[in-house]
């Protein structure tokens, strides 16, 4: 390096040996003059030739090679000012070069005074380094040579010597920072030379390393340059000279190749004069940071304000803000640069994090997190792309998520650990999760979140960390604050695809709870609506991405991420309308995206080398990509989703396919309405348009939130009158219509709302929820073809599922199969049995779609020979045996000869018919459903289709009794012998079914009532050995009570269901088999839901107050509840429409509350009845239950009326004839018992809610059920009845402190629970946050029987252990499945009973061309069907369409086969916030002995009912013995028989426990009117 040059005296000389002397060679030969007097001025041309000569003798001259003497008298003419101060650039730019030859050869001592230097440096950095920003000028090369000297030589550093130089080296800084930011560049725009960028960094080196302090304003200067790591700094430059300053908000999105010189400057200098700079930066932000924070505090505490640390409103100005996050933008940078010149910043910025001021304690976290994962001033990068509809799609086989950008400004890149350098700084950042503030809180989730991302900056995290980092994320998704939730959301929403699989799969999957995924999952159901529509996307678009890898079986990513759609369907349960429109965004968005795959089927361009499949097409060509069947493409996604679907959200799933059919109808009338509206013109008919229009558009808005706002829209949309988008509707609602004609459809639909000016900003939100609703997109024609050929090879395991699709298509809308049928008929022939060979096992799912179509397309099905053959095989030879089922529907429905073939098969299956020979099974089917569908065929044969029936099945024990058996244990695996009582229980009640002749009705259908009702009374048992199996009696016994209601939904066939014979059909519901009492109570529902049995089965399920099965009563509870919000919400019809419709509205508007007195006849005859007070208080349980599911203040007066009423009346339900009048039991007097009972229990719950008791109008006398009750007619008697109190001593007392301690029961839980919240909330700690389930319990002990202190719902709220709560999950999955057509047992087998009749029904009502009788409202009170909705938009006689609603929405679900809809538990929208209480009480019919049996009785007494039991417990009446009745006719039964109540373990064990999902019942104390019914 050159030594240093010094200025010395001109006067000054030094002696020097005259050996050196001689030694030196001659010095500057240069003796032309440079400077001139006064007025003699030395021309431009000439002084310019004679610096040149100069500059160009020195420049070759060497520094030690010279007479340094001979360069006094130059030196001293170059440091004049006429040639400094000369107005030419040339002579200055030569002058310059001269000088910087004069200080390097004279070096280390410059020939100039301090005054000189200043002189020479002013005009070296004013002018001449300056103009180093315009290549193009003429004296650039001397410019350059200029800089390159002072760099070299480093003779700048003398500017530090001289006195008062800051603003010199200000200068200096600035100009060479403007240079090479472009600011101060000629308009030429010609690039810098590397070199000039090279030796202005090494000047300004050399300049802080020798300069003992710098100007603040330098180093200000130099810190600055890392802003234009900023693009909106970049922005905010570019803005400088334009009118306004307006900042283009277009330049944030600059993506730069290479970091800016000017950048590059700064950062050099920083690592070259680490320590200086370290100092120097210290304290510049010392004054901008301490000064700023503490300058406004200051100003608060001299004015005299009280300091509040928890305000933020008293933290810095906002100019001081304004400089805190441009100091703070700075150290995000200089830590990617320079990270060793904040080694005295990091301690002030740790500092920050315990300050009192909110804002800066944010500013500190933000700031620190972004450090630690080595993101700059220009902020993170863009995440990775997670587009679900990109094809192909993401796999795990390439590198981890390529980054979208290859912006180097926003590339994470740390250049060291600083956990490590750091450490006591990095966990006092760790130790803001537990923040006071939730504003912290979300910073630093959002902090820890890019942490992971972008693994501390590239460095890396070491195991442990990146664990522990993982466990707070997944503790903030359950923060008690909605804001830290959402930032904890969107910080998982920031990881790629293969990130999240890698560092998320650690913690577990979305189904397990405190990992990552699953509180992701769980914040799909959280109260707060915006971390619902967060979570709800992020979790979905997750899925979406890896729905490939799903597909290609995956195991670990099938395993962490499958069960998402199902956590995201399931929230549809919370029956919120924003979450249903959120779920209609989301399933055909980001699960189904509309436009996957692209429809063109190309690349994606998104796909990156990370996908070694997007290689492999890549690199195939575009003939490859063309050649994509997009359609199959689109049908493996959707047969792959509905696949990972559990049992309730696969109810969904269809239920939203199945509410397309009917949503449709709605939505081509509103457009039909639309049209006829006219835009507002109408020639005629105005007000009958818009009334109907009105309708339309009132029911359609309740289907979405805002109902005001969504009714404005379609007024809108309907004066808009765009007949084009009326037309695209249609085409996205037409089954004729594919795919691409759907989505091209839609897309231009949208694009024109989007263009009208006559729109309103929300149609679009308004009718793109209704389109997702109503088009065909799921079960779209396109997708038939290879949903069909996925169940024929079962390609990746997809078989199964894509029969169950197949048959709901073929049952919901068979008509998009028109174009397949043939090819499915095809099949179903080479699938038929032979007599060497059985039919394919997965033919049972064609058939069943086939017999669906064929019932609505008759004609569509060939008449081949060969074909209809192959259905007579599978009727007499098909495994399994329901195959028979559907191959004569299709015979009877589609075939032109069906006569002649239904009477050879008739005669095949009874011809030489013999338990146990090949087909027996099938043969029984066959012929239950020729009874039902051609009765007159199986009239000729009747006896012997009965005696088969009977005589060879019904009456006979072939199995010997598993005498080792629990009894009451259910067995899935039926065998042969029970599968054949079944089918001959259904041939039996099938003929009754479809009897043409209602005179002789009763003749038929009696034996069979009685023999059902004996099945159920006697515990399954017929036998007169009694040796029935234990595992065939609770499948007997359902079957007879499903059958009993099966037939009761027809109107001819209800009124023979006597009352005591529906008494003995109630206490299914009671069944000591949980799932006997689950199945039927199932079917119970839909039948109620659907409106086809009358009002008088709504008091079976409150029969349930002592069910065990929490699941189950809490399903039950919810249901009852939607129900009666929905006879509640029929009175506002009352005012509206005709008087008829006025009239039955207001007498369906009663059904719930008129019940009751049904309820206390139904207790009455109950054979757990008893007098004592014990034994009252149980009846007072069945009496609240049904207050808390039905009564409300506007109803309680009315249900308190109908308890009064019942003593005015007295018991006649028909007894047996030949019981002896000694032995008749005083039912009347129960009723009366009961009564008072009621009368107590209601007054004690009305003062407990504080409600008043209202006195009903004088016109309000509701008669009582006539079948049941009989008024009084003596006056006197039923006077002193009335005035009796019937109740024994203490009984009324005991009753309301009942009541009453179970309401201040319900107080004090609901306190807790208040004051734990308020307990949570002054802990720092990780909070819980409540989803909108119903309550858990608390423990697992069960109270005694006789605990008072239950809540309202006692058994709701039961627990059991943790073995016994796993145990019983999984026994509500297998149970609810056996709705399906077939379940498969553990080892293989299936078994196909309990099955669903439904389709028999149909069969039924279309072959006989004419409809099941329907309710008709024209019965007496006893005997009225309720007059619910229609089933379906109809036009009715004066052409409106009528709505069906539960409550006030549209029936949103038709069942699935095999599902009932009304199985969908729909909670209030307020969820529980009261947590779970042990049930004090198990109550089930349990049979005190296996032989305590009804025995039939002969059938000539078929309809005689046994003796009633007494009051004594545990007598059991008398019961005939079975036998064979001669008259093939009249089947022997039995009446009825005493149920025992025991409170034994055996009850406890059939008992399942609560899954979060069936805890969804709501807190008794919401208004019933604000429960909507289920969908």
């Amino acid at each position: 390096m050159p030594a240093r040059a010094r200025p010395t005296s001109a006067t000054a000389t030094e002696a020097r040996p005259q050996e050196e002397m001689e030694t030196l060679t001659p010095g500057l030969q240069f003796n032309e003059a440079l400077s001139w007097r006064a007025g003699k001025a030395i021309t431009v041309a000439d002084l310019l030739r004679r610096l040149q000569a100069l500059s160009k003798e020195m420049r070759e001259m060497e520094q030690e090679e010279n007479e340094r003497d001979s360069f006094t008298k130059v030196a001293k003419e170059l440091a004049n000012r006429n040639l400094l101060e000369h107005k030419d650039k040339g002579v200055r730019a030569l002058t310059a070069a001269c000088l910087v030859d004069i200080l390097r050869l004279c070096a280390p001592d410059a020939p100039y005074t301090e005054q000189q230097l200043r002189d020479i440096f002013r005009m070296i950095i004013q002018s001449i380094l300056p103009a180093l920003s315009d290549p193009s000028n003429a004296y650039n090369v001397q410019h350059t040579y200029v800089l390159q000297s002072l760099a070299q030589v480093k003779s700048v550093v003398l500017v530090t010597d001289i006195p008062n130089s800051e603003d010199l080296v200000l200068y200096l800084f600035k100009s060479f920072f403007d240079i090479l930011s472009g600011s101060s560049r000629a308009s030429s725009e010609e690039q810098l030379p590397k070199n000039v960028e090279y030796n202005m960094t090494a000047i300004l080196v050399s300049l802080v390393d020798e300069s003992p302090s710098l100007p603040p304003e330098a180093v200000d200067t130099i810190v600055a340059q890392f802003l234009r790591a900023d693009p909106r700094a970049i922005a905010a430059s570019n803005t400088k000279g334009k009118k306004n300053g307006v900042v283009d908000e277009s330049q944030a999105t600059i993506v730069l190749r290479e970091l800016p010189p000017a950048y590059n400057m700064a950062k050099t200098i920083c690592n070259s004069c680490e320590d200086k700079m370290a100092r120097e930066i210290s304290k510049y932000f010392n004054d901008v940071i301490l000064e700023a924070s503490s300058s406004s505090y200051s100003h608060r505490r001299s004015s005299g304000d009280v300091e509040d640390p928890d305000d933020s409103a008293l933290g810095p100005t906002e100019d001081d803000l304004k400089e805190l996050h441009k100091a703070h933008r700075l150290l995000r940078e200089l830590w990617r640069a320079c990270p060793a010149v904040l080694q005295n910043v990091i301690p002030q910025l740790e500092a920050e994090l315990s300050a009192e001021n909110l804002q800066l304690r944010l500013l500190a976290t933000e700031t620190l997190g972004d450090i630690v994962s080595g993101i700059g001033a220009a902020g993170p990068p863009s995440p990775p792309s997670m587009d679900p509809a990109a094809y192909p799609p993401a796999d795990l086989s390439g590198v981890l998520d390529v980054p979208s950008t290859t912006d180097i400004l926003t590339a994470p890149s740390s250049p060291q650990s600083f956990p490590q350098s750091h450490a006591h700084a990095y966990t006092s950042f760790l130790s803001r999760r537990q923040d006071k503030s939730a504003v912290i809180r979300s910073a630093w989730t959002t902090a820890v979140g890019r942490i992971l991302a972008t693994s501390a900056g590239g460095v890396g995290l070491s195991k442990g960390e990146e664990q522990r980092l993982v466990e707070d994320l997944a503790r903030m998704l359950n923060d008690a604050d909605d804001k830290v939730r959402i930032a904890a959301i969107k910080a998982v929403g920031g990881f790629g695809f293969s990130s999240a699989i890698n560092k998320f799969g650690i913690c577990g999957s979305v189904d397990s709870p405190g990992g990552v995924l699953g509180n992701l999952a769980e914040r799909v159901k959280d109260k707060k609506h915006a971390v619902r529509v967060e979570a709800t996307w992020v979790l979905a678009r997750l899925w979406g991405v890896a729905s490939g890898e799903i597909a290609a079986g995956n195991e670990q990513v099938n395993s962490l991420l499958g069960a998402a759609p199902s956590k995201i369907l399931n929230a549809s349960y919370i029956n919120d309308l924003e979450i249903k429109v959120l779920l209609d965004h989301v399933l055909f968005e980001a699960l189904l995206p509309l436009s996957y795959p692209p429809i063109k089927a190309k690349v994606s361009k998104q796909i990156t080398g990370g996908s070694q499949r997007a290689k492999n097409i890549q690199t195939n060509g575009d003939n490859e990509a063309k050649n994509l069947d997009s359609d199959k493409i689109r049908a493996e996604r959707i047969l792959v989703l509905a696949k990972s679907l559990d049992e309730k959200a696969s109810k969904i799933f269809f239920a939203r396919c199945a509410l397309q059919a009917q949503l449709s109808k709605f939505m081509l009338a509103y457009l039909q309405s639309c049209e006829n509206y006219n835009g507002g013109v109408m020639d005629m008919n105005e007000g009958q348009i818009k009334d109907r229009l009105t309708k339309l558009i009132n029911e359609l808005s309740k289907l979405l939130p805002e109902p005001t706002k969504v009714s404005a829209d379609l007024w809108k949309f309907a004066k808009m009158h765009d007949r084009r988008s009326y037309q695209l509707i249609r085409f996205c609602m037409a089954s004729e219509s594919d795919y691409r004609t759907l989505f091209k459809a839609m897309k231009e639909l949208t694009k024109r709302i989007e263009s009208s000016s006559a729109a309103s900003s929300s149609l679009l939100d308004t009718l793109v929820p209704l389109l997702y609703r109503t088009s065909i997109i799921v079960y779209n024609k396109s997708h038939v073809a290879a949903i069909m050929e996925f169940s024929k090879t079962d390609e990746k395991s997809l078989g199964g599922i894509a029969h169950e699709i197949i048959k709901d298509i073929s049952a919901r809308t068979p008509e998009v199969l028109k174009a397949h049928v043939q090819e499915l008929c095809g099949t179903l022939q080479e699938q038929a049995p032979a007599q060497d060979k059985p039919n394919d096992p997965a033919a049972i799912d064609n058939l069943k779609a086939c017999a669906a179509f064929a019932r609505k397309f008759p004609n569509e099905i060939p008449q081949n020979k060969e074909f209809y053959q192959a259905m007579t095989g599978f009727a007499l030879r098909g495994t399994p045996p329901e195959t028979a089922k559907y191959a004569v529907s299709i015979i009877v429905a589609a075939s032109r000869k069906k006569e002649a073939l239904t009477e050879d098969l008739l005669r095949k299956c009874i011809r030489n018919f013999e338990y146990g020979s090949p087909g027996f099974l099938s043969q029984l089917v066959a012929l239950s459903q020729l009874c039902l569908l051609v009765p007159a065929a199986v009239e000729s044969e009747g006896d012997a289709v009965i005696d088969i029936a009977t005589k060879e099945i019904i009456l006979q024990v072939r199995t010997t009794s598993d005498k080792d058996a629990a009894t009451g244990k259910w067995n899935a695996n039926l065998d042969d012998e029970c599968s054949a009582k079944c089918s001959a229980l259904r041939i039996l009640a099938n003929r009754v079914r479809s009897h043409p002749d209602a005179a002789t009705l009763q003749e038929v259908a009696d034996p069979v009532y009685a023999l059902l009702t004996a099945l159920i009374s006697g515990e399954g048992e017929l036998s007169t050995s009694n040796n029935t199996p234990s595992s065939h009696k609770p499948h007997l016994r359902l079957l007879a009570g499903r059958l009993l209601l099966k037939l009761s939904t027809s109107k001819p066939h209800e009124v023979l269901l006597t009352p005591t014979s529906f008494n003995t059909l109630a206490r299914v519901a009671q069944d000591e088999v949980t799932e006997v009492r689950s199945s039927f109570l199932q079917r119970l529902r839909k039948y109620l839901a659907q409106t086809k049995l009358p009002p008088r089965f709504y008091a079976i399920p409150f029969l349930l107050a002592f069910e065990p099965n929490v699941a189950l009563k809490s399903e039950t509870r919810t249901w009852i509840k939607s129900r009666a919000a929905f006879f509640a919400s029929l009175k506002c019809q009352q005012s509206t429409g005709t008087a008829s419709k006025a009239q039955q509205a207001s007498k369906a508007s009663t059904v719930m509350e008129s019940v009751f007195a049904r309820l206390l006849s139904l207790l009455a005859h109950h054979p757990d009845y008893g007098d004592s007070t014990d034994e009252l208080l149980d009846s007072t349980r069945y009496i609240m239950f049904y207050l808390s599911t039905v009564a409300n203040e506007d109803n309680i007066s009315l249900i308190f009326h109908i308890a009064q009423r019942v003593k005015g009346y007295e018991d006649i339900v028909v007894q047996s004839a030949a019981t002896p009048p000694s032995s008749i039991t005083n039912y009347s007097e129960r009723l009366y018992v009961l009564s008072d009972v009621s009368q107590a229990a209601i007054a004690a719950f009305i003062d407990a809610r504080g409600w008043s008791l209202q006195t009903l109008p004088s016109l309000t006398r509701l008669s009582l059920p006539r079948s049941l009750f009989a008024e009084i007619k003596d006056h006197e008697i039923a006077i002193s009845i009335a005035e009796k109190n019937f109740l024994p001593d203490g009984a009324k007392e005991e009753v309301e402190t009942l009541v009453k301690e179970l309401r201040k029961k319900n107080k004090k839980r609901r306190s807790e629970v208040g004051e734990e919240g308020s307990r949570a909330k002054k802990v720092k700690k990780e909070r819980a946050i409540p989803i909108r389930e119903g309550r858990g319990a608390k423990d697992g002990k069960r109270r005694s029987a006789r605990g008072r202190g239950e809540d309202w719902d006692d058994h709701d709220n039961e627990s059991e252990p943790e073995e016994a709560r796993d145990r019983g999950s999984s026994e509500i999955g297998e149970r609810r499945r056996s709705g399906r057509v077939s379940a498969v047992t553990g080892n293989g087998d299936k078994n196909y009973v309990e099955r669903d009749d439904e389709e028999d029904e149909r069969e039924l009502e279309e072959l006989n061309h004419e409809p099941e009788t329907a309710p008709d409202g024209s019965r007496e009170e006893d005997d009225e069907f309720s007059e619910g909705p229609a089933a379906a938009a109809e036009e009715d006689g004066d052409g409106d369409v009528a709505m069906s609603t539960h409550g006030n929405k549209i029936q949103e679900t038709e069942e699935p086969d095999g599902a009932d809809g009304d199985d969908l538990p729909t909670p209030p929208t307020s969820s529980p916030k009261t947590s779970s209480k042990p049930n004090p009480k198990t109550r089930t019919r349990i049979p005190a002995k296996p032989s305590s049996v009804a025995k039939p009785a002969p059938a000539s007494k078929a309809r005689a009912a046994a003796k009633p039991p007494g009051k004594t417990k545990g007598s059991a009446a008398p019961r005939a013995k079975p036998s064979a009745s001669k008259q093939r006719e009249k089947v022997s039964t039995a009446g009825g028989r005493a149920t025992r109540r025991t409170r034994t373990a055996a009850a406890a064990a059939t008992a399942e426990a609560p899954s979060p999902d069936a805890e969804m019942a709501a807190d008794e104390e919401s208004d019933l009117s604000d429960v909507p019914d289920s969908e």
